[in-house]
């Protein structure tokens, strides 16, 4: 049975863990990408359908193909930001779901041919992969500042060419700036957001 964790993991992951929209100038590797990554895969999803895809903005170059399509009080948050994950979902996903989920008898017949289900499973399970991505990357000490703010049309139109991956959510990483931050904005508490019957 695995321990609870202690106070300072706990302050690391959620309670003093806050939303960054400036960036110290500390690059964030690759290898630390690869860590990230091979946390975040690791969260459940429904039927084990990992949907999610990312692509980790790091390049000038590529940032400046990201620029466009975000709206205008996220560009400046993306583009000092040592990287930028486009968080995406796999309209395909299902076509692996035979090495995935193999205990199931063809498992992809659940989804090919039903492009409102496929758009509904992958759509909610890349979010929840979002949530681990962004837990995934704070216990490793970075940083995240999430979005939706940016045209996913346009998006989708400059990275995704074939059509398959679709944008979801953006989230900048690094090493944020903590004067910078605003206060940390209010939350529900338990009676007012919880039931227990």
């Amino acid at each position: 049975m695995p321990a609870p964790l202690d106070a300072q993991s706990l302050q690391t992951l959620f309670t003093e863990a806050r939303s960054f929209s400036h960036w110290q100038q500390r690059p964030v590797r690759d290898d630390q990408l690869i860590q990230l990554y091979d946390l975040m895969k690791m969260g459940p999803t429904a039927v084990n359908s990992c949907p999610a895809r990312v692509v980790f903005i790091t390049s000038d170059e590529a940032k400046q193909r990201l620029k466009p399509s975000l709206s205008e009080g996220n560009i400046d948050k993306c583009m000092t930001a040592p990287v930028v994950a486009i968080i995406c979902w796999d309209s395909e996903f299902y076509t692996k779901l035979d090495r995935l989920f193999p205990h199931a008898t063809d498992a992809r017949s659940w989804y090919e041919g039903k492009p409102d289900k496929i758009q509904s499973v992958a759509s909610m399970n890349s979010s929840l992969q979002t949530a681990y991505l962004i837990m995934a990357a704070r216990s490793l000490g970075l940083d995240c500042g999430p979005m939706t703010g940016f045209d996913n049309e346009a998006l989708d139109t400059e990275f995704f060419t074939d059509g398959l991956w679709r944008s979801s959510i953006l989230c900048a990483i690094g090493y944020g700036v903590r004067e910078k931050l605003h206060p940390r904005g209010a939350r529900l508490e338990f009676d007012e957001a919880c039931k227990i019957l």
